[in-house]
């Protein structure tokens, strides 16, 4: 099997990125969008050694699962990944994608529930975000390809509600119109660079990223703003740096409102332009009720990496006590609000600092703590596992929007997974684990793509 060659066989299964695996003449091939049981006429693009990648040149034998994609840039944009996949099969796949890697990377053995599903397939995003470019002299707005910087045009997404259609169209518009270029990565020329959009039950937070303080014509494209929102919020951020941060550090608000006040699973909370919020809010709710319902009435909690504190308030009205650590400073303002309109100031402490820095203070105040970690991609620094580790909190409860670093964190704290002289890790057999792992739940927060969000809870041994 070399480069350019054409060859016919069959998946037989299918790899973390949601890709078909075939097995050829002892060579393991990875190829984007084929389905287990498919027959496929395929073109090698790489090998390397054992492993080597392709791409489907014509399904021969289409599988049942297979349906027809929704989305006219399906396979070029980034964005999504299992779109040709029945969606009963995605969730399938979750499941068997979130045990296969606690064993693969973690060592562990444990029994996972099914996927809870997303009452919404498509439309199900609160949250656009859209890069702004130039190509071939002409402006483009779109969505990355994967593993790219690459704008791919798109005029609208099926994750989104139509309210993204119309944005896309207007923005076009006001571009055109005012004679403003969007960014250009390389030169580092062009005034426009992101758009972002927040729905909040109805309500907006809109925030385009540039790199001048004044932009032509921006009155008009508040007009054009007008036409498709109702109640919004519209921030300016300037973002001259040459990095692939989005945000700078300038946030300048041009219309409405900070932030807005919205109410779910009892809790009245704020969000801004700069908040973490779940994208997709039925099964977010899902999700933190699950997780609130391994508390018990009258301990106290530590929410690690709260967000604008939407947890934190839901942990403190149940058990009593509830310590949120934060990062963000807008973020522990929103959380600092929450506390205030739900009446939690004395059962709710939100704490502005990164978690590495802070918990270690927080446990010596309450040592009994449950704690929930529910950390960015990365997962959660190791400075804090050892610290949860030492302390020997009673329970954990995790929630991870990444199996592979879930998978790392959960061999470390079950001792599957020990830290060498070198700082490198290494299986072993879990003897000297300090938790056990009591439940597992995936939960669909992203359908159609290879994304999953997964819950976990911990117990002491």
């Amino acid at each position: 099997m070399e480069k350019n060659e054409t060859i016919v066989a069959v998946a037989d299964g299918l790899g973390t990125n949601g890709e078909g695996i075939v097995r050829h003449e002892g060579v393991t091939l990875f190829v984007p969008y084929l389905i287990s049981g498919e027959k496929a006429q395929i073109k090698i693009l790489k090998r390397k050694g054992n492993v080597a990648y392709g791409k489907a040149e014509e399904v021969l034998t289409p599988a049942e699962e297979r349906v027809r994609p929704v989305c006219p840039v399906f396979g070029k944009c980034g964005g999504c990944q299992l779109q040709h996949l029945r969606y009963r099969s995605q969730l399938k796949f979750k499941t068997r994608l979130v045990k296969d890697t606690l064993r693969r990377i973690g060592g562990i053995e444990v029994p996972v529930n099914e996927c809870e599903r997303s009452e919404k397939e498509y439309a199900y995003r609160n949250k656009l975000q859209l890069p702004i470019g130039r190509s071939g002299g002409e402006n483009v707005i779109g969505f990355y390809a994967e593993r790219s910087h690459r704008i791919v045009p798109a005029s609208s997404c099926a994750l989104h509600p139509e309210w993204a259609e119309k944005l896309i169209s207007a923005l076009h518009t006001f571009m055109q119109t005012c004679g403003l270029d969007g960014y250009d990565e390389q030169t580092g020329e062009g005034q426009l660079r992101h758009i972002v959009v927040r729905e909040l039950r109805g309500r907006f937070l809109v925030t385009l990223v540039a790199t001048v303080r004044e932009i032509k014509g921006i009155d008009y494209l508040l007009y054009l703003l007008d036409q498709i929102f109702g109640e919004y919020s519209f921030f300016l951020n300037i973002n001259r740096e040459k990095t692939n941060v989005i945000f700078g550090k300038e946030h300048i608000l041009l219309k409405g409102k900070e932030s807005f006040e919205c109410i779910d699973c009892g809790v009245t909370f704020e969000a801004g332009a700069q908040t973490f919020v779940q994208v997709n809010e039925n099964v977010r709710t899902k999700l933190y009720e699950k997780a609130l319902s391994f508390v018990e009435e009258g301990e106290t909690a530590i929410d690690c990496y709260a967000g604008g504190g939407l947890l934190t308030a839901m942990l403190a009205k149940k058990c009593g006590k509830a310590y949120g650590i934060e990062i963000v400073p807008e973020a522990c303002e929103c959380a600092d609000a929450v506390r205030d309109k739900n009446g939690l100031e004395g059962n709710m402490t939100n704490l502005c600092g990164r978690v590495e820095d802070l918990i270690g203070g927080v446990l010596q105040k309450a040592p009994s703590a449950t704690v929930l970690l529910d950390p960015p991609r990365a997962g959660v620094a190791r400075s804090v596992l050892n610290t949860i580790m030492a302390q020997r909190i009673e329970r954990l409860i995790m929630i991870s929007c990444d199996p592979a670093t879930l998978a790392r964190d959960l061999g470390i704290l079950t001792g599957t997974l020990v830290e060498t002289a070198g700082g490198e890790l290494m299986k072993s057999d879990g003897a000297d684990g300090v938790y056990k792992i009591e439940f597992v739940q995936p939960f669909d927060m992203f359908p159609q793509t290879k994304h999953v969000e997964t819950l976990v809870v911990l117990q002491r041994k």
